[in-house]
């Protein structure tokens, strides 16, 4: 039985962090109103609970369930299991808050009427995202 660990982040839309995951990989990203059951990897119900989940099914047949649970000060915690913290670690966490913010410029883009001009990530990673506004 693995133990899963709690890291907390500065994350708080859950529409963006499945926008997130899902730039990063994940085909399916569950998002739900309230914190539902965590598994394992034998399919064991844990006594973790999280809002946004990726199951574990869409990780790898070894791993368990990938949550994240909101705060009562409205931030999300990464519920990650020990044995999947070797693969979905402080890096990956970055890259998850990378894509967040991305996800967050182009909602912001679109609500305030800018287009994407470029959107090019270099070679060590760092991203330039470019918009225009014609008035």
């Amino acid at each position: 039985m693995s133990h899963f660990t709690r890291v907390r982040t500065k994350l708080r839309d859950p529409e963006l962090l499945v926008k997130a995951l899902t730039a990063l990989g994940f085909t399916t990203v569950e998002a739900h109103d309230s914190p539902q059951t965590l598994y394992g990897y034998q399919g064991d119900a844990r006594p973790d609970r999280a809002e946004v989940i990726v199951r574990r099914r869409h990780i790898g047949r070894m791993s368990n369930d990938i949550g994240f649970r909101r705060r009562e000060d409205g931030d999300f915690e990464a519920i990650i299991s020990d044995y999947d913290r070797s693969r979905y670690d402080q890096a990956w966490l970055t890259k998850v808050a990378r894509a967040y913010g991305h996800a967050a410029a182009l909602r912001y883009a679109e609500e305030h009427g800018y287009e994407v001009d470029s959107d090019v990530v270099d070679e060590n990673g760092e991203r330039r995202l470019l918009l225009r506004r014609y008035t």
